[in-house]
């Protein structure tokens, strides 16, 4: 028969099983910084986009060029702090008149950090990071990018249609871009029913800069900035 005392014992002086004890501790920091932090930046935008897409593309114009006028129109602008169109955007809010703030993140292959961030914090932890682009943000604005940029696109998506998080806008940019994806929401998702008709309400798909500042603003004209009553349990539980 197995002995579960000697094995509770072996595994209580396992080197392995307490470094991964003491990681709590890391993440546990890593929350505390960030929620002290980003709670003074708001209002703040989170944006999304590309870290392949080099500075000739027609897409890091774009993203400088909302970067700057989101940033003018008074939100601090939150990327993750990366290069391509993260540093894009963290380019044109340096520019403007509201914090640019990067959320960096520590890889095996180094992440280099861009040079256009008012206040840099960095992670080791994705799912940390991830919360902190959600917790504390007015809007997503989500140009070009691969699976990293998909990955927080879903994540926000599923967070407001399960009400973990507040309803806020979600701008998809570049609407050829997205034209496959929105297309395969519609004969896919919806014709199986995974989502309902409602879910397509929760993004917009803008062009220009101007639009996703008018967004913005439309979103917010009736309710104000200021979560109410209803938006403050998922934003204190989140």
């Amino acid at each position: 028969m197995k002995d579960k005392r000697n094995s509770s014992t072996r595994a209580a002086g396992d080197p392995d099983l307490t470094r991964e004890s003491w990681k709590v501790f890391q993440i546990m920091a890593e929350f505390v910084e960030g929620f002290e932090r980003l709670a003074r930046i708001k209002p703040s935008v989170s944006m999304f986009g590309s870290a392949r897409l080099p500075a000739e593309s027609p897409f890091y114009k774009l993203a400088e060029e909302i970067g700057r006028l989101v940033s003018d129109a008074g939100f601090s602008v939150v990327t993750g702090g990366g290069p391509g169109l993260m540093e894009a955007f963290n380019k044109g809010a340096y520019a403007g008149r509201s914090a640019s703030i990067g959320l960096n993140i520590q890889l095996p292959q180094e992440q280099i950090a861009n040079h256009f961030q008012d206040e840099a914090l960095y992670f080791r932890h994705f799912f940390s990071r991830k919360v902190m682009f959600v917790k504390y943000a007015s809007a997503y604005v989500v140009l070009p990018g691969g699976f990293g940029t998909l990955d927080e696109l879903a994540e926000i998506l599923t967070l407001i249609q399960t009400g973990k998080s507040r309803r806020i806008p979600v701008i998809l940019v570049h609407e050829p871009f997205w034209n496959g994806l929105m297309q395969w929401f519609r004969n896919a998702l919806l014709a199986h029913a995974t989502i309902s008709p409602m879910d397509m309400d929760l993004f917009v798909v803008v062009d220009t800069p101007q639009q996703v500042v008018e967004a913005i603003f439309r979103y917010y004209e009736q309710r104000g900035l200021a979560p109410g009553a209803p938006d403050k349990a998922p934003i204190l539980d989140l």
